[in-house]
């Protein structure tokens, strides 16, 4: 399902009113491709309205009149694998969370893109760190299903396209246990009847009316997920857990699995493999906050990618405001023992390939024109996007922060309100 959602901006920082599309020239010293093609030096990225056109060497032809930007580096647009952004303004304030619904009686049919504000100013923050797309997750109320989760772009328009319905949102593990009536088990067992239910809809509430662990509009939305028609977005962490999903997923072989969370997920790193289901980690978990956290590992990242399990790395834990901060984790997940290419996949092609997104995640002709100029390495915390493409229109790089940054930091002595002034 489709929707459109989003509002406009400008363009680069450069105008003040969106940019039409046109014919961009990008000039990288180091074009990083995510496809066979690898990093280039002196690289060329040609876009022409929302489509990538051309990747070559230095001597690559251009069109004639195009918008050139020079750059250090050159990548995919990334995306943020796993956040709440454009859900939340206030966290605190609960007129401006839209992130759960604890007092819903309804559950996997709740459609997060309902709440979704593009306006947000996290929405903003977020793509001048070089994320060009969102993969939103809503969170769990009064039960282990949170309902539905879209994927968007950081454009900020109104009137630009989303996949309302993505995926499924399930927690298990310690907080589905809470959830569920105690326990792991608990929670598991309200997982499976749900699956129950929605697998045999409509006819099980034709004849009984209501099923073991959802109603009959949950039943409808998860009958998608159920089928193996839709992902479904499992959180979980301690090794067991794993265990469990994929026991799960062993009984219901039709399911599309995705884990997110999986800090313990180095210990089960071949059986992940071998199932072919993805995670997404926060590749700097290293310490036990919790009893399901007790192997977590700072080499996470690194053991994964040798075993071959296909991985994205998020800001799981502050992932409705500082979902940017994924690139500082996969630069730390370098640090301890990934290799460059992996990091910079696990941010662009990895979760473009678990999520689906066909043509995203990587720089290469046909590809949808989401690019960033950087100018240094995109996982050195010093970098920063000098340009942001997104659908092929040159986006803004100012959010509300900029604005007040450059509001008082040239504040003539004069301007300065009252309260500043002394007696």
């Amino acid at each position: 399902m489709i929707r459109t959602l989003f509002a406009s901006v400008a363009a680069i920082g450069l105008a003040a009113t969106p940019a039409l599309a046109e014919t961009i020239v990008l000039r990288g010293e180091t074009v990083w491709t995510g496809t066979a093609q690898g990093t280039i030096q002196n690289g060329v990225v040609v876009i022409e309205d929302d489509r990538i056109v051309t990747v070559g060497g230095e001597n690559t032809e251009v069109p004639d009149g195009a918008t050139e930007i020079s750059a250090a580096w050159v990548t995919p647009g990334l995306i943020a694998a796993f956040s709440r952004t454009g859900l939340v303004e206030v966290s605190a304030e609960d007129s401006t969370n839209d992130t759960m619904a604890a007092n819903s009686k309804f559950s996997t049919s709740l459609n997060a893109a309902d709440g979704f504000n593009p306006d947000a100013t996290a929405v903003d923050i977020t793509r001048i760190e070089g994320f060009t797309r969102l993969v939103v997750a809503p969170n769990t109320g009064n039960t282990i299903f949170a309902g539905q989760g879209f994927v968007a772009d950081t454009s900020g328009d109104l009137d630009a396209d989303i996949d309302a319905q993505a995926f499924s949102f399930i927690k298990l593990g310690e907080s589905g246990a809470g959830l569920a009536g105690g326990s792991r088990q608990s929670a598991m067992a309200m997982l499976r009847a749900a699956l129950d239910d929605a697998r045999t809809y409509p006819a099980r509430y034709l004849t009984h009316n209501e099923g073991a662990a959802l109603n009959r509009l949950d039943a409808l939305s998860f009958s998608t997920a159920a089928r193996g028609q839709q992902l479904m977005v499992i959180q979980a962490s301690r090794a067991s857990d794993l265990n469990a999903v994929m026991d799960l997923a062993e009984e219901y072989p039709n399911l599309d699995i995705i884990i997110v969370g999986a800090d313990e997920a180095w210990r089960v790193a071949d059986r992940l493999a071998i199932m072919d289901i993805p995670v997404i980690i926060n590749a700097f978990s290293n310490l036990p906050s919790s009893f399901e956290q007790l192997a977590a590992t700072s080499e996470n990242a690194a053991r994964l990618a040798d075993a071959g399990v296909t991985f994205a790395i998020a800001n799981i834990g502050d992932e409705s405001h500082q979902a940017r901060l994924a690139t500082q984790l996969a630069g730390n997940a370098v640090a301890n023992g990934l290799s460059f290419d992996d990091a910079l996949a696990a941010l662009t092609t990895a979760p473009a390939d678990i999520f689906g997104l066909t043509g995203f995640g990587w720089l290469a002709p046909g590809a949808h024109a989401d690019v960033v100029a950087w100018d240094g390495d995109p996982l050195e915390v010093v970098s920063s996007p000098t340009a942001v493409i997104i659908a092929g229109e040159a986006q803004s790089l100012e959010s509300r922060q900029t604005r007040l940054r450059d509001r008082y930091l040239s504040l003539d002595e004069s301007e300065r309100p009252r309260a500043y002034s002394r007696p």
